[in-house]
């Protein structure tokens, strides 16, 4: 069975944030998913986008979340979202697809974001300036025909983003929805004592480089000389300072802790995932 398969003009800057008017709407949804790229899932959301907002662009952030890894997806976005254009964001990792679970928009100064309200949104939220105004998307005439149990992404979500990028206001996709009610991911563990960090892993991108919840700051703490996992590692700014083969600690383009292999890959020597818990240490 499948997984849930399936421009405006600017107004005002606050928090750093171009937010835009509503009449004019937005010119690009971006799009992320864990539908990845063999099936036409995400084909099938982009095409009703197209057909209802043809002159709307789509970013593409992802489609290869891994399925169902809803903290993936929400770390993915929340990263990504604030360097993009002003954007309804438009996010589908919806393991509960068909369940009692709500489908959302949430408008922040940065963009709107739509899509289950199961915590994929929340992160992103917070990056974009702050959640203002959420909608839980009930308006049965932004819906596609009759929705599928298993596909919200193409009959609910895509249609909703679209109208939304046109310049339709929130309050018309559906009744307002209370921030407090959202569903929310629990907070990464992250811990700093004198001369250590335990936290939690975040992603492991491509390269094999493991993210840590912990912000790049912690790593004032620490001196040069560091050990993870019973393994040598040391303090480095980039990839280069490393012999190939050693193990480096670093503060990422995303401002997080992350831990590299120059010409390696961190993950497979630290036998670790999304969701262990690391402790570096000095030596």
């Amino acid at each position: 069975m499948p997984p849930d398969a399936p421009g405006g003009v600017p107004d005002t800057e606050r928090a750093g944030a171009v937010t835009w008017t509503t009449m004019g709407g937005y010119g690009w949804i971006s799009f992320t998913t864990d539908y990845g790229t063999f099936d036409g899932f995400a084909a099938a959301c982009r095409g009703v986008i197209a057909r209802i907002a043809p002159e709307v662009r789509i970013n593409d952030i992802t489609h290869h979340v891994p399925p169902a890894d809803v903290p993936r997806g929400a770390a993915v976005l929340a990263q990504t979202a604030p360097h993009l254009p002003a954007s309804v964001h438009l996010a589908v990792v919806d393991p509960g697809v068909g369940t009692q679970r709500r489908g959302i928009a949430v408008g922040t100064p940065g963009g709107v974001l739509v899509g289950p309200d199961n915590g994929l949104l929340i992160w992103a939220a917070e990056a974009l300036g702050g959640i203002d105004t959420v909608v839980e998307l009930a308006n049965k005439e932004w819906l596609l025909g009759d929705v599928s149990r298993t596909f919200h992404g193409r009959d609910v979500f895509a249609p909703a983003a679209a109208r939304l990028a046109l310049g339709a206001p929130l309050s018309e996709a559906g009744p307002a929805v209370a921030p407090a009610t959202l569903v929310r991911l629990p907070d990464p563990i992250v811990a700093v004592g004198d001369g250590w960090i335990e936290s939690e892993v975040v992603t492991v991108d491509r390269f094999g480089n493991v993210q840590l919840a912990a912000g790049g700051g912690t790593l004032a703490g620490l001196g040069p000389d560091l050990v993870i996992g019973g393994i040598k590692a040391r303090r480095a700014q980039t990839f280069a300072e490393a012999q190939p083969g050693e193990m480096i600690v670093y503060e990422d383009s995303a401002g997080r802790v992350a831990i590299a292999v120059n010409g390696g890959r961190a993950v497979v020597l630290l036998s670790v995932r999304p969701g262990d818990v690391v402790r570096v240490a000095e030596r």
